[in-house]
């Protein structure tokens, strides 16, 4: 694979083709003196931007850490109509379809691209264009967005949960990478060890893990993935299978949503849709549909 530097520098110049070559809307990088501008155009959806806006509050629009390249795209008047980070995980906020096929024709090129992600009509529209490329689906994944804004109020408190330690990595990782393999068909333990587990430290030091671990059993797990001043978006939520049915994972999950609603306007999450009891749960939990979204995942270029 080659290095990311290589990899940007071929994505920038497959932009300035772009540009050349004109068209309606321009696609081009965008660099530190655009976040400020971004933000706020991403800030008029958040609950459905929470995933690219999250990236840019946590790395800026240039970072290693992205695992990408942030794009724009703009009108003849200079003005946003969309936004993508194209890499590793491909997000796309755009307002015309336009800059949707913009974005798609410069993440044809894009080595590493391995999954895209976005509200259902959104990805199908970008997948039309991004298809023209010969890349091909490895597996497509329909998932229901689920949001909470109000806590449910007081549930019987549950004193074991907690912030996660590093000590706790040898116990959570390997429940991250089952949810991982059962979603994408890929275990990242088998093909990222390494990088798996410095993303998952990383949340442990920004202190975005919680448990509830007794003994070494782990009982119940929940992470931030993204977080901006209005919205924050959960992943990793599990419930260990022996701990099952006794109303100790509404218990967390409902006492952790209700501390996190005190610096986020709302909270959100997705599930498969095909996965009816864990639907059953966020809702039981106070969450409500807000949206479909699809997944993507892609055979490896070439």
């Amino acid at each position: 694979m080659p290095s990311s530097d290589v990899v940007e520098q071929e994505i920038a110049a497959m932009a300035f083709v772009h540009q050349r070559a004109g068209g309606p809307l321009k696609a081009h990088p965008l660099n530190a003196e655009d976040e400020a501008e971004v933000l706020a155009f991403l800030a008029v959806r958040p609950v459905h931007t929470v995933f690219i806006s999250g990236f840019i509050h946590d790395n800026g629009l240039d970072s290693p850490l992205n695992r990408g390249k942030f794009f724009g795209c703009r009108n003849a008047k200079g003005e946003l109509e969309g936004v993508a980070l194209i890499g590793h995980c491909t997000l796309v906020e755009a307002r015309k379809e336009s800059a949707l096929a913009a974005f798609a024709r410069l993440a044809q090129d894009c080595p590493f691209a391995h999954m895209i992600l976005g509200e259902g009509e959104k990805v199908a529209a970008f997948w039309n264009y991004f298809a023209k490329s010969g890349r091909t689906q490895r597996r497509v994944c329909r998932q229901l967005m689920f949001e909470q804004q109000t806590s449910i109020g007081q549930l019987e408190p549950f004193v074991g949960l907690r912030l996660a330690t590093p000590d706790d990595l040898p116990i959570i990782l390997p429940v991250y990478a089952e949810m991982v393999s059962q979603e994408s068909g890929v275990s990242p333990l088998e093909v990222d060890p390494i990088g798996f587990e410095k993303r998952w430290m990383r949340r442990v030091d920004q202190d975005r893990i919680w448990v509830s671990i007794d003994n070494g059993h782990l009982m119940f797990n929940a992470a931030i993935m993204s977080e901006t001043p209005d919205v924050i978006y959960l992943e990793g939520i599990y419930v260990n299978p022996e701990d099952r049915g006794r109303g100790l994972g509404v218990r967390c999950l409902s006492q952790l949503s209700s501390d996190l609603l005190l610096r986020a306007k709302s909270l959100c999450l997705l599930v498969n849709e095909q996965n009816q009891k864990a639907r059953a749960f966020y809702e039981k939990a106070g969450y409500r549909l807000c949206g479909y979204y699809d997944s993507i995942f892609l055979h490896p270029k070439g």
